[in-house]
């Protein structure tokens, strides 16, 4: 009975040698941004407490935009990940296009909506509800923000047009070596602006957004002259602007399968944001705590967070080239693989995770709530590699209806009414709401199980 167990769990030599050199590049890169985004987080934390939120706030705000960007891109890179295992380019090249329409309109439509109504979305998170800090102040550094960071929307839209195509040719490492530079830049720019060195003024907040927004076009410059420059390794690219036309049954296809998608994914963000402004409801000391216990879980996160995409990148080709009996088998051990991964990470952050807040000039009792954050969020992690891992399933496949249902109906109608209640309407501890909050995970876990057991997901959409 082991035997068949490991068998079934448990890849050969060759199979993780796969996924490493696929997985490795993707989590170093992410590494080395989440690193340097928790020095970033560190430099504003020294400011004080008011700058720290304000950043903090207007960071979950552009989440929800960044997550709106992945989504917009990744209904058409269901079809581009399955066309390339198909070999078939010319496909290739018109969901490049839709990855290129789709992202451009939602930069577009954020850009519009941080400039008219930042000051309203970031006061959302501004409640009087403890001793700590002081909300004007939060709410002017916040704005300060904000205005500079609207300059990156648009290059970082473009920029994961290029950057997710080219990892689902399975080649991630010219994104993870232009997000390098990238990163690094940003910090050297992130010391000499945020604190005035090198002769120049000390700018605080604003000397941090300036530096995100150079190595954003850093970055994009980096990866489009690198894709038209190698045309040989991108052969999509081959006069992918000489037209703007995509065929009416391939744009049909992706807005079919992409758009609940895209829904799902801006309103799982929008969700998450919600969430984090139902806790902030419980005082500033809370903004702040949560900003410096989501710093040093994203930066554990990455783990199961690339080795999901690695999911869709394998399973989509396999899936492609018509092996749906190698794909449940890859995503059966690729899932496995990443929630014992994770198991490890979690213990891992239980035992730095007591020690990072001490980093931050803030006042004693943030850096001890963040602590019992830090300590619960690690303690889901491997819930959340697996319906994490399980998400990426369901969408290689292109269950997208699915995805949406598990994903954005589940936050909605269960997760986010849950946690208002707790957060508006008991007086419960805000670390007892925030563990509750965290451990509904397991509903998922269930829900996920049966569904990719049930093998429905596993389908070839490029052969139709």
């Amino acid at each position: 009975m082991f035997k068949n167990l490991r068998k079934k769990l448990i890849g050969d030599r060759h199979f993780y040698r796969r996924i490493m050199m696929l997985a490795i590049p993707m989590i170093v890169q992410n590494a080395i941004t989440s690193f340097v985004s928790f020095l970033d987080n560190i430099m504003v934390g020294q400011i004080g407490t008011e700058q720290m939120s304000g950043v903090a706030i207007v960071n979950q705000l552009l989440f929800v935009f960044n997550i709106a960007i992945f989504g917009s891109v990744s209904g058409a890179g269901i079809f581009s990940a399955q066309f390339f295992g198909k070999g078939d380019y010319e496909g290739q090249k018109h969901a490049f296009r839709f990855k290129m329409y789709s992202s451009l309109f939602v930069g577009i439509i954020s850009l519009l909506l941080f400039s008219f109504a930042g000051d309203m979305l970031i006061s959302l998170y501004l409640k009087e509800g403890s001793d700590v800090g002081d909300i004007t102040l939060a709410l002017k550094y916040g704005k300060e923000y904000l205005t500079i960071m609207t300059a990156s929307l648009i290059p970082f839209a473009i920029t994961q047009t290029y950057v997710s195509t080219i990892r689902e040719t399975g080649q991630t490492f010219v994104p993870m070596l232009a997000s390098m530079i990238a990163v690094l830049s940003n910090l050297g720019l992130d010391y000499i602006l945020i604190f005035g060195k090198l002769g120049l003024p000390e700018l605080g907040v604003k000397g941090a957004a300036i530096a995100t927004v150079i190595a954003r076009f850093a970055e994009l410059f980096i990866v489009v002259i690198w894709t038209h420059v190698k045309k040989d390794k991108n052969p999509y690219i081959k006069g992918v602007y000489s037209s703007p036309k995509i065929p009416k049954k391939i744009f049909g296809d992706i807005f079919i399968k992409g758009t609940p998608l895209f829904i799902n994914e801006l309103l799982w963000a929008g969700g998450m944001a919600v969430i984090a402004q139902c806790y902030s409801i419980r005082g500033l000391n809370v903004v702040a705590a949560q900003n410096i216990s989501s710093t040093i879980t994203n930066l554990f996160n990455i783990v199961y967070i690339q080795l999901g995409c690695c999911i869709s990148v394998i399973v989509g080709q396999y899936l492609g080239a018509g092996k749906i009996e190698e794909a449940k088998d890859a995503d059966r051990k690729m899932l496995f693989f990443n929630v014992v991964s994770c198991m490890f990470m979690t213990l891992l952050m239980v035992l730095v995770g007591r020690f990072f807040p001490e980093i931050y000039n803030t006042q004693q009792s943030v850096k001890d709530l963040a602590k019992e954050f830090i300590i619960i969020s690690a303690l889901a992690m491997p819930l959340c590699s697996f319906t994490h891992s399980t998400y990426f399933t369901l969408r290689s496949g292109g269950k997208t209806l699915i995805t949406f249902l598990f994903d954005s109906v589940y936050t909605w109608v269960f997760l986010i009414p849950f946690t208002y209640v707790l957060a508006y309407h008991t007086t419960l501890p805000i670390v007892t709401v925030f563990f509750l909050v965290q451990f509904t995970e397991i509903i998922k876990v269930v829900i996920g199980y049966f569904m990719v057991k049930s093998g429905t997901w596993a389908q070839n959409i490029v052969n139709k």
